[in-house]
């Protein structure tokens, strides 16, 4: 056996060693070189660019998690390009098949029709992450038939992509992302859809494609993997087909607006991972089909048009980490059954209309570290998260981001057991209660925002100088008494933001000493005297951008040398002395309401920056200066209200004038109003009411399209308003919301084309769930003085359900027009002491909300039409001194006037008058049925009706629409609260 087995293993032996001979070879041989003509065109190439690290530090290593080296450096004539950074060769031929030159620091122009022509057997180009400065894609790109992958992106490349793109038809993978001046047109785009038929990856992220039909994409190749076309300007209807593309794992259209289009039914399995439709035009309500994307990880719909409940099938998604629902109109409550999302971490339901609790199955969610509730309608969270213990959020370990503002949560705040939270905004709330002592034990905080609750209690600001991360302190607007520290401590963090507002402070907090970085502070609505410490110019002496000392009793304030700052408000003090000088790139400056003296100093000349000046209610006095002209180019409200201002106004408003207010109420100006206010185009507000000017009436005010106010009362304008509608252009006065010109010398008919043309006073506003101001910042409203009752009242803030007309004083003359009947939004209308004659318009019967109403001390004739009982509204009526007769109508808010409202017309006769009319002592008024039996009179309803116009007056509301976002919202130079947001993400 023995003998037998050993020439057989020989023999094996044997075959083995003849097999490894050829292995062997091929070891010991050296790999082939890359070929010369090939070599020499990288070094063409390599020529046409400096090295630039500039060219790639943003979009590699800043934003892109890469690290960028120049990788050209190393091609070298003499050695083999195999060997070459981002060069890759093939093993048998030596054939340059890969060029990887991203973040490679290439800085330069690529020329027309270069190419690579000599790398016929180029499988993979990718040139991403450089700045080949504005140079277009050459058409010699599409004689490269061997490409299977193409990336240009974030390489500055710019214009049309070339149609001989589509001659790659092995093409797998195409990225000319992030190049927005590159753009592909419908023709180009069809057929790189119809001939790239291996495409798994197509990235056009931030390519135009404006012109492209989105059909086209109906033909993209059904093996597609990942689509992302977001921020191209794509318009039109999304096609559904794509939803259903059966390999889709990313789906990526956010940042098109004009994009519409709808999720559709998914009857299978999809295997799509990503889906954002972020700022989109997709709306309608999610399908229950939702479910069937097991697969998915990322949901991003914020800031779409989708509507109704959330369907169950959603929260099973169970391999979701990133969720965000944000600002749609999405409503219902959130499921009380358990949510399935066992891998989320990131849960956004902000902005929505969701209702009822918060359910306690959030409790399950247990690896969630950023939950965002705020602006719903959550209602009553007792026995979930504010009352009590709150089982939810304390299971939820690994939570640092907790913002639940702007809702209507009540109860107390919640002891704190978790030390992962970082962020806690509950700002906005009905919450009650002390601090909890928990919350100090919270050493990781970075941003505490508890302001505008009902919180009490004293706390010692020290106590929050644990936190040694926090960035953001905000405890404004409660019951809150704040005891500063009597000592400088050096051990408090470095705070960017610090809110007091309203916190009973009498003293400056020493530890600010110590602060140098801070950016906003706000201490207004407090208890602090005298002088301010000097020591406050050194706190963010090189980064205050906001500084708000509003409502205090200051009365001193030495130099403003923050140089970075744009805020400043010091209203509402006791300021003394000559108006301080606000540093140069201050762009919202108040010292209203303080008793500053002399002029405005020429020094205010070199403030080019401001947006925004209130001077109002001091004693300044002094002519203005010529200046003013030129400050409108920059300038948006001007309020120099409630002064001594004397002389006349001469200076001269420039074309491009961008003034939106212009307030000059209450002071001694004289002279004729200044034509050249039709220069600024923007105006809204014009109120040089109460002053000595003496003019007609200033017609050249019809130049003016988007004014809302405009306030001519006590002055000295005489003459008529145009009559003829020659005279009167036909869109003038569109959006006057308000007309006060009172107390006057106006003679003369009311011009019906005037009438006619206000348009913003013929929409009745009372179905409005909400009220807004015309304001220029959320720090300064527009403020009115109207005649109210016969008494002058100052309007602090002016709401869009104020909409009168004062021309009382005058003596303007004729029939009232019917067609003021028109101007169904008017609250007050007010046409006394004038010569009016004839009947009382029945049209006024139309002004439905119309709560006082004035025409006394005129020569009215006729009887009171019975059309006006039905002004259900009306609290306040003035009818007399008139010369009208017949009775008095009877019913609703005419069962609640006095003798007062009719005194003076002997023809009146009936109710509230001791004079009966022939009727009534034939047949006795039988008494309201309708009334008794249902328990609720007149008397009762004027409680109400009175009352409403009463507590108006009280809290100094008058509203307008403004029609457009104001300039603080449009302009970054002053969104603080967009500034912030950059600080969180930095």
């Amino acid at each position: 056996m023995e003998g037998t087995a050993c020439p057989c293993r020989l023999i094996s032996l044997l075959f083995l060693h003849l097999q490894a001979i050829p292995l062997l070879y091929s070891l010991a041989s050296p790999s082939p070189l890359c070929p010369p003509n090939q070599s020499n065109a990288l070094l063409r190439f390599k020529t046409m660019f400096s090295i630039n690290k500039a060219a790639s530090y943003q979009s590699c290593d800043k934003y892109g998690g890469v690290t960028s080296f120049p990788k050209t450096l190393s091609w070298k004539k003499d050695s083999d390009c195999c060997f070459w950074d981002g060069v890759t060769c093939d093993n048998t031929t030596g054939n340059v098949i890969g060029l990887d030159l991203s973040c490679s620091w290439l800085y330069g122009t690529i020329l027309p029709n270069t190419s690579l022509p000599d790398l016929h057997h180029l499988q993979r180009l990718n040139l991403a992450g450089n700045d080949f400065r504005g140079s277009r894609i050459s058409s010699e790109f599409g004689r490269h038939a061997s490409l299977t992958e193409l990336g240009l992106s974030t390489s500055v490349f710019s214009g049309p992509i070339p149609s001989e793109i589509s001659q790659l038809s092995k093409l797998v993978s195409l990225d000319f992302s992030n190049n927005d001046l590159l753009r592909v047109d419908s023709y180009t785009f069809e057929i790189l859809a119809q001939n790239l038929t291996a495409l798994e990856v197509l990235t056009f992220d931030e390519v135009i494609m404006s012109s492209v039909l989105t059909k086209s994409l109906l033909n993209l190749s059904c093996s597609l993997v990942s689509l992302r076309l977001s921020e191209t300007l794509l318009a039109g209807e999304f096609p559904v087909g794509i939803f259903l593309l059966p390999y889709l794992q990313e789906l990526s259209l956010s940042s098109n607006r004009d994009l519409k289009g709808h999720i559709p039914n998914l009857n299978r399995s999809i295997p799509l991972r990503l889906l954002d439709l972020h700022e989109t035009g997709f709306s309608g309500e999610l399908p229950h089909s939702i479910g069937n994307l097991r697969s998915l990880t990322t949901l991003i719909l914020d800031g779409c048009h989708f509507s109704g409940p959330i369907p169950a099938s959603l929260w099973n998604l169970t391999e979701v980490a990133f969720m965000n629902l944000r600002s749609n109109e999405f409503r219902g409550e959130l499921p009380s059954s358990p949510l399935n999302l066992d891998k989320i971490t990131y849960l956004d339901l902000s902005f929505n209309h969701f209702n009822g609790l918060i359910p306690e199955t959030f409790a399950n969610l247990r690896k969630l570290t950023h939950l965002y509730l705020q602006n719903n309608k959550f209602s009553d969270l007792s026995h979930n998260q504010l009352d009590g213990k709150i089982p939810e959020f304390q299971s939820l370990s690994p939570l640092s981001y907790l913002d639940l503002s702007d809702n209507r949560l009540t109860g107390h705040i919640p002891e704190f057991h978790r030390e992962s939270l970082r962020y806690i905004n509950l700002r906005g709330n009905m919450l009650h209660g002390t601090v909890p002592r928990s919350l100090f034990k919270l050493e990781n905080l970075s941003f505490l925002d508890l302001s505008s609750n009902n919180l009490v209690g004293t706390l010692e600001l020290d106590k929050f100088s644990i936190f040694r991360n926090l960035w953001e302190l905000s405890l404004s607007d409660n019951n809150l008494s704040i005891i500063p520290s009597g000592s400088v401590s050096s051990s408090w963090p470095q705070l960017i933001s610090l809110s007091l507002s309203d916190c009973n402070l009498t003293e400056f907090p020493p530890f600010l000493r110590s602060q140098v970085g801070l950016i906003f502070l706000d201490l207004s609505k407090n208890n602090l005297h005298g002088e301010v410490p000097r020591w406050m110019s050194y706190v963010g002496h090189e980064t205050l951008w906001l500084l708000d000392l509003s409502y205090n009793f200051l009365t001193q304030m030495g130099q403003l040398p923050w140089k970075s700052l744009t805020i400043l408000n010091l209203g509402y003090n006791m300021l003394q002395g000559p108006v301080p000088i606000p540093p140069p790139g201050t762009g919202f400056f108040s010292v209203s309401n303080n008793n500053l003296s002399g002029g405005i100093s020429s020094l205010m000349d070199n403030c080019r920056a401001l947006r925004i000046l209130v001077l109002s209610h001091n004693n300044l006095r002094g002519m203005l200066p010529d200046s003013i002209g030129n400050f409108s180019r920059n300038l948006r409200v001007l309020d120099l209200k409630k002064n001594d201002f004397q002389g006349t106004v001469s200076a001269t408003f420039p074309k491009g004038c961008r003034l939106k207010g212009l307030i000059l109420h209450g002071n001694q100006l004289v002279g004729p109003l200044p034509p050249s206010i039709s220069h600024c185009k923007d105006l809204e507000v014009l109120d040089f009411g109460n002053n000595k000017f003496k003019d007609v009436f200033p017609y050249w005010l019809e130049a003016l399209p988007k004014l809302q106010v405009l306030v001519l009362r006590s002055n000295k304008l005489h003459g008529s308003l145009p009559y003829s509608p020659g005279l009167i252009k036909r869109d003038s006065f569109r959006q006057l919301q308000l007309l006060d010109l009172s107390n006057n010398h106006f003679v003369g008919h009311l011009p019906v084309r005037y009438i006619e043309n206000l348009k913003a006073m013929m929409i009745a506003k009372e179905g409005k769930k909400a009220a807004t101001y015309l304001l220029e910042t959320s720090l300064y409203f527009y403020s009115v003085t109207i005649t109210l009752k016969g008494l002058e009242v100052e309007m602090q803030r002016i709401l869009d359900v104020f909409v009168s007309i004062d021309l009382s004083s005058n003596k303007f003359e004729g029939e009232i027009p019917k067609e003021i009947g028109d101007l169904r939004s008017l609250k007050g209308l007010n046409f006394s002491h004038n010569n009016f004659s004839g009947a009382i318009p029945t049209s006024i019967g139309n002004l439905s909300l119309l709560e006082w109403f004035d025409l006394s001390a005129n020569q009215l004739g006729g009887g009171i039409p019975e059309q006006l009982v039905g002004l259900t509204f009306l609290a306040f009526l003035n009818l007399s001194q008139n010369q009208l007769v017949g009775s008095i109508p009877r019913g609703a808010q005419f069962d609640t006037f006095t003798n007062d409202s009719y005194k003076g017309n002997l023809g009146l006769c009936g109710f509230p008058l001791s004079k009966t009319c022939a009727d009534d002592l034939q047949q006795p008024r039988e008494q309201n049925h309708s009334e008794s039996e249902s328990g609720f009179g007149w008397k009762v309803a004027l409680i109400g009706y009175g009352c409403g116009v009463v507590f108006g007056v009280a809290l100094g509301c008058v509203m307008f629409q403004t029609g457009e976002l104001e300039w603080l919202f449009g302009d970054p130079f002053w969104q603080a609260g967009f500034f912030k947001r950059i600080i969180v993400a930095a």
